[in-house]
């Protein structure tokens, strides 16, 4: 079996997932996607008619972002017509499984060139046919009997409550998520991968980070009212049936207690990114100096009720199946969902804090859905090149109680 080697990965910033705030609310999303193609193909002078295909994680595929965004995307970037693409939907795990799958089409031989990536603009949805259903079952009464799954938010304050995390514990790690991307931020770390927005007319709309709060403080994260108290017990159909109830019908015995709020929840943004993977024969014959390599990659499934605790037992199983330990991963991508994910994360694999989430997470920075996998293993690369370090671990909590997960090597 042939290696997958990573050779160059970039990414759009992340803008306010907002109409009328965000920077990046006002263009389409396939152009998003189109803009990180093109950035791709140009520092590596690709010949677009030799990629296999085209791999996109995008999460909500109403809308705009409906209709085969990855394919739609190269058209735009100009790729060569005879280059395939697909857009599939894991939910937040998407990105992570794009570059999964775009490494398998290698590593099986079928292909030498595929790019993986994502693309998701959050400020997309609530218009017209593209509003999500209230269930993840969306109506399947039988499935909702045998598994019932809740906003993933309640599941965030339900899974504190069990582990007994406290509010104060989740803010200073929301806090040390902010600072620690305003020094990121601050020395120019990201540099090297972002790709400038512009829109069609040739306007620049945003060339940094929009959602990072470099003035939040503890107390201020303190002040702020848990946002998922109303909705879990807000009735969802004629029934008066809650969120609160589905918890409790597979979990009678917690009394969920709430501290989750804006602040310590990741940001609703809009953003795209993408990596280009090859084969070594096709890298060498290009001349391409790889970035990194793809060591061992993972899907783990868990509880749908709780919905978020998969990462963990990904992050197992993915390192033994590259034969590592958690000492030997330099770099650590938990996606910070809700504050609790990484904060759990971290203390179940006893983590030292100072590898995880370095340049700061998703709640400092933003989660653009089906697109943040990718941006995630991008990070990971540019910090371990940037450290001169080896392994890089990226995983994710995904809807429906599954997480996929990657381990990197830097060449």
């Amino acid at each position: 079996m042939t290696e997958a080697w990573i050779i160059d990965a970039c990414r759009t910033p992340r803008g306010i997932g907002k109409k009328g705030k965000g920077s990046l609310a006002n263009e389409h999303p396939q152009h998003l996607g189109a803009i990180v193609l093109e950035a791709l193909r140009d520092r590596t002078n690709l010949n677009t008619a030799d990629v296999g295909d085209i791999i996109f994680g995008t999460s909500s595929q109403r809308g705009r972002q409906s209709g085969d965004l990855a394919r739609m995307a190269a058209l735009e970037a100009g790729y060569d017509i005879t280059s395939s693409g697909v857009t599939l939907d894991r939910f937040c795990g998407s990105g992570i499984t794009s570059v999964n799958l775009a490494a398998m089409n290698i590593m099986s031989g079928s292909e030498d060139v595929v790019i993986g990536g994502g693309a998701e603009m959050m400020s997309t949805y609530g218009e017209e046919g593209a509003t999500p259903s209230m269930f993840m079952d969306n109506g399947n009464m039988k499935l909702r009997a045998m598994h019932p799954q809740p906003h993933q938010g309640v599941c965030a304050d339900a899974i504190a409550t069990m582990e007994g995390i406290t509010r104060e514990a989740l803010d200073q790690n929301a806090y040390d998520s902010q600072q620690k991307a305003a020094r990121a931020i601050a020395e120019d770390r990201f540099a090297k991968s972002l790709v400038p927005v512009y829109n069609i007319d040739g306007e620049l709309v945003l060339d940094k980070e929009e959602f990072p709060r470099p003035q939040t403080t503890l107390e201020g994260l303190g002040e702020l009212q848990a946002s998922f108290a109303p909705i879990a017990d807000y009735p969802l159909d004629e029934s008066g049936l809650t969120y609160r109830q589905l918890v409790n019908s597979r979990y009678p015995d917690i009394d969920i207690q709430h501290f989750h709020h804006a602040g310590n929840s990741s940001g609703v943004v809009d953003g795209a990114g993408a990596l280009l993977l090859a084969s070594p024969d096709y890298a060498k014959a290009q001349d391409w100096k790889p970035r990194a390599r793809i060591v061992a990659m993972a899907n783990q499934g868990d509880c749908p009720t709780l919905m978020l605790n998969a990462p963990v037992p990904a992050a197992k199983r993915v390192l033994a199946k590259a034969g590592l330990t958690v000492d030997d991963i330099d770099v650590w991508e938990i996606n910070e969902a809700f504050s609790v994910v990484s904060e759990k994360f971290m203390r179940d694999l006893n983590l030292d804090r100072d590898k995880v989430n370095i340049n700061g997470g998703a709640m400092a920075l933003g989660h653009p859905i089906g697109a943040t996998g990718s941006l995630l293993i991008n990070t990971a690369l540019d910090e371990l090149e940037r450290q001169g370090k080896q392994f890089g671990l990226v995983t994710m909590c995904a809807a429906g109680g599954m997480a996929p997960a990657i381990i990197i090597e830097r060449i």
